[in-house]
């Protein structure tokens, strides 16, 4: 597998080596390259729903050379900020299961500095960037086939509602979920929405899709606030690059989410799957 450079077009340093990983951002450090990408990647949030960590991310990695560490860092904090805003509206608009969000924090959050402490023993060297590469390729992966098999969950959810849940094992299955789903997104940064979503989709069948959605959003913001604050006191946080990232996602997500009853949903889906088979096989094999 190429090994990938340590920066972007500027000079973007590789994690744990100072540079531009302090929080001291200004006009000056705003790269309009990632600007763009922000807008590009907010606008097919917008219009699907997906996370942006399985589009943000591998951009950053294989089209701008950014390490991989720094590129999931950012992302992770990235992601905190972004989905913070949409778990305010989910909270206000009473569509978050907070029992559901509290049992996957169980799991995910102790994962996630487990994950954390497992990265920082191996240190930022060629092990840990082919390391977050492959769980990058094959989060992409998992993403994917979630795409294509929503709607068989949908089906399968369907006849789950006619049988009587087990209480006990459906909070210790979530508990579960939430440590797979913080490794997985501590590593890769990947995973969260589209994975998580899946997995409550089959644990919940009577609950509401609008609340598996907001329970989900609302999960991921203690997880990736966590993970993401453990990449950045590892130095592989570039907050010039998440200020550039968020200047172009927001208004992204804001058009994309106002055209998105007009956007033929299944086509893109299908799409994006595509595109992400394509990218996590390059990054799981390559």
């Amino acid at each position: 597998m190429r090994r990938p450079r340590d920066g972007p077009p500027s000079s973007h340093p590789a994690p744990g080596s100072g540079g531009r990983t302090g929080a001291d951002v200004d006009l000056s450090s705003i790269e309009p390259l990632y600007s763009i990408s922000g807008f590009a990647v907010g606008l097919l949030v917008g219009f699907t729903g997906v996370g942006g960590g399985s589009l943000m991310t591998p951009l950053l990695v294989l089209m701008f050379g950014v390490h991989p560490a720094t590129a999931v860092g950012t992302d992770l904090l990235y992601a905190a900020i972004t989905k913070s805003a949409g778990a305010a509206m989910h909270g206000f608009n009473r569509t978050v299961d907070w029992r559901v969000t509290g049992l996957l924090a169980i799991g995910s959050v102790p994962a996630a500095l487990v994950t954390l402490l497992l990265l920082h023993r191996i240190g930022h060297s060629h092990d840990t960037a082919k390391l977050i590469s492959v769980a990058l390729g094959y989060a992409l992966l998992a993403t994917a086939v979630s795409f294509v098999l929503r709607r068989y969950v949908l089906a399968i959810a369907s006849r789950l509602r006619k049988e009587t849940p087990d209480l006990r094992r459906t909070a210790f299955l979530t508990v579960f979920t939430g440590v797979v789903l913080g490794a997985i997104v501590t590593l890769s940064s990947v995973g969260a929405g589209a994975l998580g979503i899946t997995a409550l989709m089959l644990l919940y069948p009577l609950l509401p899709i609008a609340r598996i959605v907001g329970s989900d959003i609302a999960h991921a913001v203690p997880l990736t606030l966590a993970a993401g604050l453990g990449h950045w006191a590892m130095g592989s946080v570039d907050w010039a690059m998440l200020a550039s990232l968020l200047l172009g996602s927001i208004p992204g997500i804001l058009v994309g989410s106002h055209f998105a009853p007009r956007m033929p949903e299944a086509l893109l889906r299908g799409l994006l799957a595509g595109v992400l088979t394509i990218v996590g096989g390059k990054l799981a094999f390559g």
